[in-house]
């Protein structure tokens, strides 16, 4: 009998702690960053149009330069320039 009245006690407890304070907060949880997202997309229905006018040789070199574009990155270029000035002047 205690072991009942303990359970239905912490139930209650409980049960206090499953409604929400912030209902209009919630539900709108998560929507700046789903609209972020949206705005962030910029094609999200891409079309071949814009390949129509290549032909098969053309298309396919094109593919593999931007395929092989992120195999072998740029060289990086390392400027030094200590104690000098940018732009001319005195």
């Amino acid at each position: 009998m205690r072991q009942l009245i303990t359970v239905l006690a912490a139930s209650a407890l409980l049960a206090g702690c499953a409604t929400s304070s912030t209902p209009n907060y919630d539900t709108r949880f998560g929507e700046a960053v789903r609209q972020a997202r949206q705005l962030q997309t910029l094609n999200p229905t891409p079309s071949t149009a814009s390949m129509s006018g290549m032909d098969g040789v053309a298309a396919a070199q094109a593919a593999e330069r931007y395929v092989d574009s992120f195999k072998k990155p740029e060289p990086v270029v390392n400027v030094i320039n200590i104690g000098g000035q940018i732009g001319g002047g005195r």
